[in-house]
């Protein structure tokens, strides 16, 4: 009887600390199906001052890295915020920004903007955390390197943001420099859709954006940060092999986790201001 007793003490003495770390974890749905494979069928255009429909997001390519991520409760989120969306009066909910270069950031964001968060810390090097829980919408980051202004690395300088909402998993790389290390990708975890810089020079050579798209075995993919129709079409034949794709005249999609492609798909979107005309 005692040995059960003190088996049982052992047990409880070794459970505790588990228990308390996974009180801890930050919960995210989409490390939780990182190795669930993606549904069904499909997406479709929408202007961006249409109504949202339910369980549904949409994505507004407003230009350069900068998208406004819209839910049918109207909650906003702008990424790679540089201080001007457009001629609207919209104030986002929250935006995001990486300091790569000014027209990815902004040092003056508009003050009755509730949630600013940056992509680095107060101090060279030190990287941030976010993990901003709305309710309908969660925001959390990756930090990863960048490429200092003044040459070198800047360690944690950037931050890949992913936005976790009606059941989906939308992450925007930044200005990213390098592909994520194995536990990046493990802190990334699944994402449905991924907004990525296919330049070809400033950040990411095509042939690591590929290979690393092909790793991450998104649904969807939403090249942004191209300069001209011809790198553009560099990055669609190189990953043609890999992905469908679907180029559209609109800037604006919804997406649902019913309706996610079943191949993985490049959906190309024209970028464009917002506009209370629309």
């Amino acid at each position: 009887m005692l040995r059960w007793i003190c088996l049982a003490l052992i047990s409880l003495t070794l459970a505790a600390p588990v228990e308390a770390q996974q009180q801890d974890r930050r919960p995210s749905h989409c490390i939780a199906i990182a190795d669930r494979a993606p549904g069904l069928q499909y997406i479709h255009k929408a202007s961006w001052k249409d109504p949202v429909p339910e369980f549904s997001v949409r994505l507004h390519y407003i230009a350069h890295a900068s998208f406004l991520l819209q839910t049918g409760s109207g909650l906003s989120a702008v990424t790679d915020y540089t201080g001007f969306i457009g001629n609207t009066p919209l104030i986002p909910d929250v935006v995001t920004m990486n300091h790569a270069h000014d027209t990815h950031w902004t040092a003056s964001p508009d003050p009755a903007i509730p949630h600013v968060l940056p992509g680095w810390g107060k101090a060279h090097g030190e990287g941030i955390e976010h993990h901003l829980d709305l309710g309908e919408m969660l925001v959390r980051n990756v930090s990863t390197d960048i490429r200092s202004q003044w040459g070198g690395t800047e360690e944690r300088g950037n931050s890949i943001f992913i936005f976790e909402v009606e059941g989906l998993c939308i992450g925007h790389l930044g200005h990213l420099h390098h592909e994520p290390s194995d536990a990046q990708y493990a802190a990334i975890g699944r994402l449905d859709v991924v907004m990525v810089p296919v330049d070809g020079g400033y950040t990411l050579p095509l042939p690591t954006v590929v290979s690393m798209l092909n790793r991450m075995k998104s649904s969807v993919i939403i090249p942004m940060h191209w300069f001209s129709e011809y790198g553009l079409g560099e990055f669609l034949s190189d990953i043609s092999d890999s992905f469908a794709v679907d180029v559209r005249d609109s800037a604006s999609i919804e997406i649902s986790l019913r309706d996610l492609p079943k191949r993985p798909t490049v959906v190309v979107l024209k970028p464009r201001w917002l506009s209370e005309r629309d």
